[in-house]
């Protein structure tokens, strides 16, 4: 009977390896679209961009080897650092305002009231509406001359209002005052996480005398802090590639004094107005590495106040 079965098991080992091999041919066959999509749209341009960036390459000639030139010659050129200059003063100045006010208003709507499910909706419904509408929409909110914005602020302050976009001083804020439209998400994330804090613990906190400010302190912003780790993340991310609403409202341009000449926005501008495709490229991977560093920084920085709770 043995050897019986050891003969059985014998005839039928070819059969399952035959049986995975073709298993296999399936699944890559199957796996075919996607890789032939990914080697083609994401790996090979990323090589190719690595690639131009040490070239000089216009698109309609051929690259010509020019190794670093074009990263040398970010250094001296003076657009390059007024476009740093713009990021950064989003990312330091605009992601703070952003993150605060996502979280009051997610407290405001952590009440427990009667129809809070419609106030939930209307602040997150902003953020699904298209960049390119809600820009348009803000360039009328904000126009210095004939928006409702400032009908409002000469009828109630009784002086004249900002240029907003029209002006250098305040091409920045307004782009922040814009930016706060969509705060939705960031609210719908703190949301979640001030719904996950345990209430024994507020119980707990009261019992020992901590007042409102102090169990907010204590309590509150540890416990959610993976949460505001993570949309610091997101946003610092995001806010170093900012374009498309800021290349709206300046029209393709870097605005007044080129307070609107974010990153994002001169690297178009050298790739696809002046054809400077390797210096772009240069310009794209140093933004990269840029992003990858702040990560790693928010990432360290992230062991000394974020919280984990278990």
């Amino acid at each position: 009977m043995a050897t019986i079965a050891r003969s059985r098991a014998e005839a039928s080992a070819p059969v399952s390896v035959a049986m995975r091999r073709r298993n296999t041919r399936v699944g890559v066959l199957f796996a075919l679209p996607f890789l032939i999509g990914f080697l083609t749209l994401q790996v090979y341009p990323l090589i190719a961009s690595f690639y131009y960036s040490f070239t000089q390459f216009n698109v309609f000639q051929s690259p010509i080897w020019i190794g670093g030139q074009n990263y040398a010659q970010l250094i001296h050129d003076p657009l390059f650092w007024t476009s740093l200059q713009d990021t950064f003063f989003m990312v330091v100045i605009g992601i703070p305002i952003q993150l605060v006010l996502a979280f009051l208003v997610a407290l405001l709507l952590n009440s427990k009231v009667k129809g809070i499910a419609v106030f939930r909706t209307f602040v997150y419904l902003p953020t699904v509406t298209p960049i390119v509408a809600s820009s348009l929409l803000w360039l009328w909110l904000l126009n210095p001359v004939y928006g409702p914005i400032n009908f409002v602020w000469v009828h109630l302050l009784h002086t004249q209002g900002p240029g907003w976009f029209a002006t250098a001083a305040w091409a920045k804020p307004a782009m922040i005052v814009m930016g706060l439209w969509g705060i939705g998400t960031a609210m719908i994330v703190f949301l979640a996480a001030l719904q996950g804090v345990p209430e024994q613990l507020y119980e707990a906190a009261r019992i020992d005398g901590a007042n409102g400010w102090q169990r907010a302190l204590r309590v509150t912003l540890p416990l959610i802090s993976p949460a505001t780790f993570f949309l610091l993340i997101t946003h610092v991310i995001d806010t170093l590639q900012i374009f498309a609403s800021a290349y709206i409202v300046a029209s393709g341009g870097g605005g007044p004094q080129n307070a609107l000449l974010f990153y994002a926005v001169y690297l178009y501008q050298n790739a696809f107005n002046y054809l400077k495709m390797g210096y772009a490229s240069a310009m794209a991977w140093l933004l990269f590495i840029v992003i990858v560093f702040l990560t790693l920084l928010i990432f360290r920085s992230g062991r000394r106040w974020v919280y984990y709770e278990g």
